[in-house]
Formats: structure tokens, C-alpha cells, sequence
């Protein structure tokens, strides 16, 4: 992998990774139309590294007060009232998913779910599924007699909907599907309002994200298959767009729609569909 290539993947990871149109998937794409090698699952969830730490920075308020309200909880048995220490059991029950999934079809995600037509498949499908749920956001949020049910904060999350949240996270395996726009529409779909399902998708996403690059990393330091200067400098550049973005968007979900990504996922998706079909574009990596 070249500087300039890792240069531009690292912009696509960061600007990709919390929007909710498949960061993964755009890494394959960017790859695909440029003619370069696949960055492969390893390259992706190592990178993802640096977002995460823009999560960190960005909520490191959040995260200390749930951090010190669960370890207390462990001891203190008054402590698991609180909704910091509940929050720090439920994103633990929330990871569960995919850290049995990612582990059980790891060979599945470094293979064959690459494959160019199955994440057009998925960019089309989730996007409509995220269109559904961003109708269903607002009938809900519009109140008067077409609100379906009056919308959830994270007070009221439980075990069951963390699960849900959790495999709702763990579908993001599968390039295409994107983990924000998975969780989130699943929030929405159980009626949480869109911040609080924004919200409680990035606390989601550390300890997976996380977890997943440093056992990509693990594997990483054992062979020789990671060019380790351009992929630490697309981290750093994928760190620095992350929190950008995770600024933007956490002001543009508490007032617009999810619909230009819903049309921007769905046409990309034909586009994807329609150049393999045509031979333009190989559905396997490239390299």
C-alpha cells in the first residue's frame, strides 16, 4: 500500500465511519474504483482504531461517569440503581453479539462477505430499512394523534433492547450494512428518540471496535501481511476526520432526516450492482 493510498482510505474511514453508510464498505469501494488491492478486514478494523479514539475524546465526559459509576456498581450493590452503572452492564450485554458472531464467521468476514454484489445487496436493503425506521422517528417525534407511542430515552433501556441494539451491531459484520445505521435504525424501530440511539450506538462501538483491531493488530505483529507505516498514518488521518464528523452529526441528527442517505445508499448500491453486471467492476478483490 502507497502513502497516497493510505491517505485517501484514511479520509474514507474517517469521514465514512459514523455516518450511516458502511464505512467497511467504502474502504472496499474506494479500492475497487481505484484499481488498488483490497485494504482487507485487517487494514479496516485496525483503522477503526482511530475513530474510536475520536469516540473516546468526544464522550470522554459520558465515559467517565459510566466507567467509575460501574466499577462501583460491583461492589456497591445500591450503585446498580444508578443509570451510569446500568449503562456500563448494558453496553457489555449489548457487545455480546457481535463478539460471538465476529469470532464464529471470522473466515466468512474476511471472505466471501467481500464480496462487491453482497455489499451492494446491503448498502440497498439496510437503506431502506433505515428509511422505514426515519418515517417511523418522525410520526413519532411529531406528537398529536399520529404519534405512534411517545419516543424512548436511554432511561428507559433494558437488557432486551441492549441485545437487540447488540445484534443490530453485529450485522454490521457484513460490509454494506454500516454499524451506525444499523443501530440507530434499530433504536429507532423500538421507538428510542434518534439521539438517545445515536448515543448509545457509539458507547456501543468501543469496546467492539476496539477489541476487534487489536486482535486484528495481534494477528498483524505476527506476520507480515500489513504495511505498518501507511496503515498507523491512515489511522491518524481516520482519528482526525472522525472527530469532525462525530461532531457534525451528532447536531444534524437531532433536526434532519436520514433520507439523503437512505437515496445516496440505495443508488450506490444499483451503481455497484449495475457495474459488476456489466464487467467493470470484479466482485472480488482485486490483487
Amino acid at each position: 500500500m502507497s502513502w497516497f493510498e493510505s491517505l485517501v482510505l484514511g479520509l474514507v474511514q474517517g469521514l465514512t465511519e459514523f455516518l450511516p453508510i458502511s464505512s467497511s464498505a467504502h474502504l472496499r469501494l474506494t479500492a475497487a474504483f481505484s484499481g488498488w488491492e483490497d485494504p482487507g478486514a485487517a487494514f479496516t478494523a485496525i483503522t477503526q482504531i482511530g475513530t474510536e479514539i475520536a469516540v473516546l475524546i468526544y464522550f470522554r465526559k459520558d465515559i467517565g461517569r459510566i466507567v467509575s459509576a460501574w466499577y462501583r456498581s460491583l461492589r456497591d450493590k445500591e450503585m446498580r440503581r444508578d443509570h451510569d452503572a446500568k449503562m456500563g452492564w448494558l453496553v457489555i450485554v449489548g457487545s455480546i453479539p457481535i463478539g460471538v458472531l465476529g469470532v464464529t464467521f471470522k473466515d466468512q468476514i474476511e471472505g466471501p462477505f467481500r464480496d462487491l454484489r453482497l455489499t451492494a445487496t446491503m448498502l440497498i436493503v439496510v437503506g431502506i430499512a433505515i428509511g422505514v425506521a426515519d418515517r417511523m422517528a418522525e410520526r413519532a417525534e411529531a406528537g398529536g394523534r399520529h404519534r405512534l407511542r411517545q419516543p424512548k430515552d436511554l432511561e428507559h433501556l433494558g437488557v432486551r433492547d441492549g441485545l437487540v441494539f447488540g445484534l443490530c451491531q453485529a450485522a454490521a459484520l457484513i460490509p454494506g450494512v454500516s454499524r451506525s445505521g444499523a443501530t440507530i435504525s434499530g433504536g429507532l424501530f423500538m421507538g428510542y428518540r434518534r439521539e438517545a440511539a445515536a448515543r448509545y450506538s457509539f458507547l456501543l462501538a468501543i469496546p467492539a471496535v476496539l477489541a476487534s483491531g487489536l486482535f486484528e493488530l495481534g494477528d498483524a505483529m505476527e506476520g507480515s501481511h500489513v504495511s505498518w507505516g501507511p496503515t498507523v498514518f491512515a489511522t491518524v488521518i481516520a482519528f482526525l476526520c472522525g472527530y469532525a464528523v462525530i461532531a457534525w452529526f451528532m447536531k444534524f441528527i437531532s433536526t434532519k432526516s436520514f433520507m439523503p442517505f437512505v437515496w445516496y445508499r440505495i443508488a450506490l448500491g444499483l451503481l455497484i450492482l449495475a457495474l459488476v453486471g456489466t464487467g467493470v467492476l470484479s466482485p472480488h478483490a482485486a490483487g
